[in-house]
């Protein structure tokens, strides 16, 4: 019998911790279930703020601070927590120097990336943002920076200097963001398998797990 290809969708945002958690089980579990190399995964877009600017003055700690009304301290305890529920992941998060800008930039990179790179490229790519933002303090709306990122996966620098510098792939990640409402979707990650199971949130790695055993067993038995 043919075996079942799993497809899994995501929505996610660059400056989502919750969502580099959530991708970084979701692909343990897959690996865990020998299902890794056989399901892609397509990355959709979302914008938690897209009223943020493409500079930021402050890092995270000020920003997140003013954006929730705390404190500061209140802030720091609120990121550290964050920090720490990523560490047992394999992920060294230092959020609180993050630097809270727009991700559009970014988002239509991945786009560009979908269309002219292999799926290993754009998962490299959107690693490397990931790390960019919540590890290194760097700047994601940063041309600079997208290029030298872009050139560590393999990307062609000329066309990528073309896409950051106009607004190429703008309406390819518009269009996540309005399929995403038109699905319901008000906070990310969100997980969408097979275009009919849906797992919302940073669920624990054994949730990932039970899940994907779940769909494998009911498509299976189809």
């Amino acid at each position: 019998m043919e075996e079942k290809l799993m497809e899994i969708m995501y929505w996610s945002d660059i400056a989502c911790p919750f969502c580099y958690i959530g991708a970084t089980r979701l692909k343990r579990a897959l690996t865990q279930l020998g299902l890794a190399d056989t399901t892609p995964l397509d990355f959709k877009a979302y914008q938690l703020d897209p009223t943020l600017k493409a500079t930021s003055d402050v890092k995270m700690a000020a920003h997140f601070a003013q954006a929730h009304g705390m404190t500061a301290e209140q802030a720091s305890q609120r990121l550290a927590q964050i920090e720490l529920a990523a560490a047992p992941d394999g992920l060294d998060l230092d959020y609180a120097n993050a630097i809270p800008v727009n991700t559009m930039t970014a988002h239509r990179l991945i786009k560009y990336a979908k269309a002219a790179a292999t799926p290993a490229q754009v998962d490299d790519l959107i690693q490397r943002l990931y790390q960019a933002y919540f590890s290194e303090g760097k700047s994601v709306a940063d041309h600079a920076v997208l290029q030298a990122i872009a050139a560590a996966v393999g990307l062609e620098a000329e066309a990528v200097a073309a896409v950051l510098d106009s607004d190429q792939y703008a309406d390819e990640v518009q269009a996540d963001i309005h399929a995403a409402a038109n699905l319901g979707i008000r906070g990310v990650p969100f997980f969408v398998i097979n275009q009919k199971y849906a797992i919302s949130g940073a669920q624990p790695y054994e949730a990932f797990v039970a899940a994907l055993k779940k769909v494998q067993a009911e498509e299976e038995a189809k």
